[in-house]
């Protein structure tokens, strides 16, 4: 499963999460992403109102050539709901033994959440290399700065708390993908995000 992280962020640096905005909202901020070039989405799952912006946004990156993932994957039962409408890969915002297991057995790219190196000796012995690390504002940077000592082979995902200010200091830690959650609902704030992708890029 691991691979398919790999790949899937093999040229990017940015993931964007649209929580609780409802299926309009969330096409539109989607649109905006991939026209300014960040491919990668997630909508967490929580109530059938989020389901219905997953089903919404599966469906407008039909039309794009676009995934889009599932978030708050912590029951058997809101993963099957993200396949059912029809994720590509699933986050969770923690790792324990049944998470990891059912990941595996239903066969559903996960990137599990992690906070202390515990967690992240679990989730690799369960074959994971790429992982979500949250809440990351609270952790901080030396958090990804120390962990990259014992595992420097694990790839990070921050998550939690980040801004266009905050991402380069993360960036600069070591941190490979930064994902921005709440903040990609003000106005100009995904325009602003793909800009300074663009900025590092070059």
């Amino acid at each position: 499963m691991t691979d398919y992280f790999d790949e899937l962020f093999a040229d990017a640096s940015v993931m964007i999460i649209l929580r609780g905005l409802g299926p309009d909202r969330t096409v539109a901020l989607c649109e905006t992403a991939w026209r300014a070039g960040i491919a990668h989405v997630e909508v967490p799952v929580q109530e059938p109102e989020s389901e219905r912006a997953l089903a919404a946004a599966v469906e407008a990156g039909r039309v794009h050539g676009r995934v889009v993932g599932a978030g708050t994957i912590t029951t058997l039962e809101r993963l099957r709901a993200a396949r059912r409408l029809g994720a590509a890969f699933t986050v969770s915002p923690g790792a324990d033994e049944a998470l990891l297991r059912m990941h595996a057995e239903e066969r559903m790219p996960l990137l599990p959440g992690v906070a202390t190196a515990s967690e992240i000796q679990l989730a690799q012995r369960h074959g994971h290399s790429w992982m979500k690390a949250f809440p990351a504002s609270v952790l901080g940077t030396e958090w990804f700065r120390a962990m990259h000592g014992p595992f420097p082979e694990v790839r990070f995902v921050a998550t939690g708390g980040m801004t266009p200010d905050t991402a380069g200091a993360f960036i600069a830690a070591g941190v490979s993908v930064v994902a921005f959650g709440s903040v990609v609902a003000q106005e100009g704030v995904v325009e602003r995000v793909a800009a300074d992708l663009v900025h590092r890029a070059a």
